[in-house]
């Protein structure tokens, strides 16, 4: 219990005076928090609470860092919408006596542009792009507690335009004795832009809160998934007029019970996600993101917008997933990684 205090008490002096309680579009930098995992996008979150030595996982939670990635290489690309892509790149490495880390690239590139003035003329092409470095440090307290935090360096480019920042990424997560259950908890992109777009403000980071926890069943090869997001701020509804409800005789707009937006907003910040295990070298993924559902649906045909599936296989020396998170009706992004041990291709001489 001292570790879950000392944790939580560190992560909230460094968090209270960085807390500004935005949400999307109020800061920069957002893509920081678009995952690249397969993994992690088939049981519909950013990140996960997974102790099982995937170095796709070990980015966005660092407090999973430890002995057991050792020599990992991880690799994700996802083809998003439009011409838009992005992917990350991550290596490990373990010290005695210092600790584990992680090394990760990631980047964004938002595809080409046509310079156009007013009148239609056209005058060249532009690009659009971010990325940043990341150096991810963990550290095993005992058998059950793990700490962790990344350091990330950032450099965004849209045009003429360009900007750079530094962020951190501070975690701790609890694993039981049996190793079957584990839960995290993350405060995500504390840092501030160093480098204003232009010479302008200088904008917030998307900070975060984050708590998570898995559980794999004792009697099924099962594991369920539970995050919770966006810890630092309750409200996350938003008024639409478009799916707003009147009344036919007043015409007066009618408002949501009290009941019921307290659960939308619960369900809001909760992402459901599971995976069967079957065997050593197959994994059938799934998740539920109520918020992604509720925020871009389309009311006459919601389809399956705010779920996602994927699956993990395991063939020889390699770790592949595949994975689609469906977003709107226009498409469904798709995610692929791909991981190795480096250290499974030498013979080792004993």
């Amino acid at each position: 219990m001292k570790y879950i205090f000392t944790i939580t008490l560190i992560l909230f002096v460094l968090i209270s005076p960085c807390i500004h309680a935005q949400i999307g579009g109020n800061s920069t930098y957002s893509f920081l928090n678009n995952t690249a995992s397969a993994r992690i996008a088939a049981m519909g979150g950013d990140f996960l609470a997974i102790g099982d030595n995937d170095i796709t996982l070990a980015p966005s939670n660092p407090s999973l860092i430890n002995p057991g990635l050792n020599n990992q290489l991880g690799v994700a690309y996802v083809d998003f919408f439009s011409d838009i892509n992005y992917g990350t790149a991550s290596y490990s490495r373990t010290f005695d006596n210092v600790g584990s880390f992680v090394a990760s690239m990631k980047y964004m590139n938002y595809g080409n542009f046509e310079y156009a003035d007013e009148a239609g003329n056209r005058n060249g092409n532009f690009n659009a792009s971010e990325s940043a470095f990341a150096l991810g440090w963990g550290r095993e307290l005992d058998s059950t507690f793990s700490i962790g935090a990344n350091m990330k360096f950032i450099y965004s480019s849209f045009e003429s335009y360009s900007s750079y920042g530094l962020a951190v990424d501070i975690a701790g997560s609890y694993r039981s004795d049996d190793r079957n259950f584990m839960m995290s908890l993350i405060a995500k992109n504390i840092g501030r832009q160093l480098k204003a777009y232009n010479g302008g403000n200088n904008e917030p980071l998307p900070f975060e809160l984050q708590f998570g926890l898995s559980k794999r069943l004792s009697h099924l090869p099962f594991r369920y998934s539970l995050l919770v997001n966006n810890l630092e701020k309750w409200d996350l509804r938003y008024d639409d007029p478009s799916v707003q409800n009147t009344d036919p005789i007043t015409g007066e707009v009618i408002k949501d019970g009290g009941a019921e937006v307290f659960f939308d907003n619960m369900m809001r910040h909760l992402v459901f996600g599971g995976e069967l295990l079957i065997g050593k070298n197959l994994s059938l993924r799934g998740g539920y993101n109520y918020r992604r559902r509720q925020e871009l649906k389309v009311a006459s045909k919601t389809a399956m917008v705010g779920f996602s599936w994927g699956v993990g296989i395991r063939i020889s020396k390699f770790h592949i997933s595949y994975s689609r998170s469906t977003y709107h009706l226009s498409g469904s992004p798709n995610y692929i990684t791909l991981s190795t041990n480096l250290g499974d291709f030498f013979v080792k001489n004993n």
